[in-house]
């Protein structure tokens, strides 16, 4: 991969990273306003219909999910930008092959080029 490429994937990692990270921060401040929309007590958003209680149980839930899952892409976006640094960017972890261009712009976390990547699906559905 060119020095050209790198600077490109990097600063598509780097966007990427603040997206995630504003997506966090969202999450996060989504959470806090729950939290203490339900401490108050007369004045609480929350129903005190058992229905209700789940379903605002439900999305505190996938609130912290999502946050759980932008926090492990985050990791994932830290680690590719290691590669970059390294100079091991853009190639495939199983067979050292070039991961394509269009991967890596579709995927740029990717570790595994789309050869290796499929055959790594295929064992995982056929349970082997």
């Amino acid at each position: 991969m060119t020095e050209e490429d790198l600077d490109y994937f990097k600063n598509l990692l780097m966007e990427k990273k603040s997206q995630a990270n504003a997506d966090l921060e969202e999450l996060e401040r989504q959470s806090r306003s729950d939290d203490a929309l339900e401490s108050s007590d007369d004045r609480s958003a929350y129903s005190l219909h058992m229905a209700d209680r789940g379903t605002d149980a439900m999305e505190r839930e996938k609130t912290m999910l999502f946050a759980q899952r932008e926090g492990a892409y985050l990791d994932y976006l830290d680690e590719a930008l290691e590669r970059v640094a390294d100079g091991t960017y853009g190639s495939c972890r199983i067979c050292n092959g070039e991961i394509g261009r269009a991967r890596l712009e579709a995927v740029p976390t990717a570790t595994q080029c789309i050869d290796c990547k499929s055959k790594a699906d295929r064992e995982a559905q056929s349970g082997e």
